[in-house]
């Protein structure tokens, strides 16, 4: 598991809500699938490095209406780009491809913002489709 950066998000959201986009920050946690984002520590015949994921995406969002929490379903997609580096070598290799995800969460309405936490499936795009799930809390605002 491994702890995951600050991503910044815009979500498109289906419901009745007044905020049809909103922006917020989070962080969390990530489950590799096979290889994953935010930052994974990689082992290999030259010691190791690391591996990690960006992302921006277009997501929906449909709310489910609660009193005061809100379950929600989530999926979208957009560019992801993995980097994986190695202590041998100096340097790291790149690429970025299309991506997508889905998922769902629970929104926490607070006094002028929301707090959530979900989980999202993500799937890279590459010959070989590299898959990760986050574990994410975060604010909207």
């Amino acid at each position: 598991m491994a702890l995951a950066g600050a991503p910044l998000e815009a979500r498109a959201q289906v419901s009745s809500v007044v905020k049809p986009v909103q922006f917020g920050v989070a962080l969390g946690a990530a489950i590799p699938m096979s290889a994953a984002y935010n930052q994974f520590s990689v082992k290999d015949a030259f010691g190791g490095g690391n591996a990690h994921f960006t992302s921006v995406t277009g997501n929906l969002v449909y709310k489910i209406p609660g009193a005061t929490v809100s379950p929600y379903a989530i999926g979208g997609a957009g560019w992801y780009n993995a980097a994986v580096g190695n202590n041998f070598f100096v340097g790291s290799d790149s690429e970025s491809k299309f991506g997508w995800n889905v998922g769902g969460g629970i929104a926490l309405p607070l006094s002028g913002f929301d707090a959530f936490i979900e989980a999202r499936y993500n799937q890279m795009q590459t010959d070989t489709p590299l898959k990760f799930i986050p574990i994410t809390f975060g604010i909207m605002f």
